[in-house]
């Protein structure tokens, strides 16, 4: 299978102003030059944004990238829609891309919302009538009411934004790109944000994302690449990467805090190496081989009901027997904890095992959730699976959970008339 997004040894240079609203000719130059005002042979006149930097992203995988501000995270999308050229090496990528870089681009602000739909869903590569097929479903996802047929200029970032993610997710593209974009959104449309994204993930697509919010980056990413200083720093599994830029943040913390500056203070520069002991690789005898869920008659869907039930059926690997402890967790993306409870099993024979937990009633509200599978045996390493869990909207409830509940209409009570003056001074 092809990979969506390869990049091979990968540079970009920015070239550097010489000096602000300096303004030379080229007789302005030679004088200069024979004066000794400027040296034939100058300093370095470019900014290296990336340096050498090779990635591969496999078709249908979620990946996060992290990295301080000015270490070429944005830079690294832009080359990959296209925005952007490489100095060298090759930026390869294989299907429709559809991209949220920057609030409000490709939109021309003149324009109504219902104009620049048309507009951005041509130049994503889609016909003229396939933009108007599906025109109702963007207005409808971005709920922007009467505004749609107003500029966009007038539009608040939170709209913007609303509209451009509808554009995106909607012109059907195989590769997603998104750059810290969804930070504007207020919760609401935070929901539809997030289910529409794990919509995307189970139907194989490719998103490839930017943000500061590493608990993202570890519920909702296959991996995560770590940038840093223009080059990249780490790949691998979401939590090992975020856990390994968190410790070298906060190295750099406390080395600033002990001479007075750090690399931290200067955008764009490695952060120091943090030396650890190397891990002594200590393989668990107990994996979680598949995570299924199903809901009250053994369906898959692609959004549970709240009151309806859920089945995980967790299958468990041995390579010997053993008695183990297993644990299902249900989060938010962020990774706030909703629900959690742990089970004993065992002693279990080597092979495959399947443990079941029923839930009669969800009992979450809408959204898009994280439920976490763990298994363990003793005091050694714990094995984890986690699966997108999408609740469906309800039409008269919000919130994160939803409790079983019942509304009644009772009779008025009668007002309690109050006492004649003489008897209740008598009473006191």
């Amino acid at each position: 299978m092809t990979d969506a997004i390869v990049l091979d040894n990968v540079t970009k240079h920015f070239q550097k102003r010489s000096k602000r609203n300096e303004i030379t000719t080229l007789k302005s130059e030679v004088v200069r030059i024979l004066k000794g005002q400027r040296k034939l042979v100058e300093p370095a006149t470019h900014i290296e944004a990336l340096k050498g930097v090779n990635l591969v992203v496999p078709r249908g995988t979620t990946m996060g990238i992290v990295g301080r501000n000015g270490s070429g995270k944005s830079t690294l999308l832009k080359l990959v829609t296209g925005i952007y050229a490489p100095t060298s090496g090759t930026v390869q990528v294989n299907g429709r891309i559809s991209a949220l870089l920057e609030l409000g681009a490709g939109f021309h602000p003149d324009f109504t919302g219902r104009e620049n739909i048309l507009i951005n869903g041509i130049i994503l590569g889609m016909s003229r009538a396939e933009v108007k097929s599906r025109v109702d479903q963007i207005i409808e996802f971005a709920e922007l009411g009467d505004f749609i047929d107003e500029p966009v200029r007038t539009y608040s970032s939170g709209m913007f934004m609303r509209l451009a993610f509808a554009v995106a997710t909607h012109v059907d593209p195989e590769i997603l790109i998104i750059d810290e974009i969804l930070s504007v959104g207020d919760a609401h449309f935070g929901k539809k944000s997030s289910a529409k994204m794990n919509e995307f993930r189970q139907s194989g697509k490719t998103i490839l994302f930017v943000t500061h919010d590493l608990g993202s980056i570890e519920t909702w990413c296959d991996t995560a690449v770590w940038i840093d200083g223009g080059k990249t720093r780490m790949v691998g599994d979401p939590r090992q990467v975020v856990g390994a830029y968190r410790q070298a943040v906060a190295a750099a913390e406390a080395e600033g805090e002990r001479v007075g500056h750090s690399a931290l203070s200067s955008p764009g520069l490695a952060l120091p190496d943090v030396k650890a002991p190397a891990p002594v690789e200590v393989k668990s005898p107990v994996t979680v081989e598949e995570l299924r869920l199903r809901d009250g008659v053994g369906a898959q869907p692609s959004a549970f009901s709240a009151d309806g039930a859920l089945d995980a059926h967790l299958d468990l690997a041995l390579s010997a027997p053993a008695s183990c402890d297993v644990s299902v967790e249900i989060a938010t993306v962020g990774g706030v904890t909703l629900f959690k409870t742990m089970y004993p099993v065992g002693p279990l024979p080597a092979g495959k095992t399947t443990v079941r937990l029923s839930l009669p009633r969800l009992g979450l509200g809408d959204g898009a959730h994280v439920l976490t599978a763990t298994a363990w045996s003793g005091e050694l390493p714990p094995h984890a699976l986690s699966k997108s869990l999408v609740v469906a909207p309800h039409p008269s409830a919000v919130g994160l959970i939803r409790p079983e509940h019942a509304w009644a209409t009772e009779p008025a009570r009668e007002p309690v008339a109050p006492l004649p003056a003489a008897q209740a001074t008598a009473q006191a």
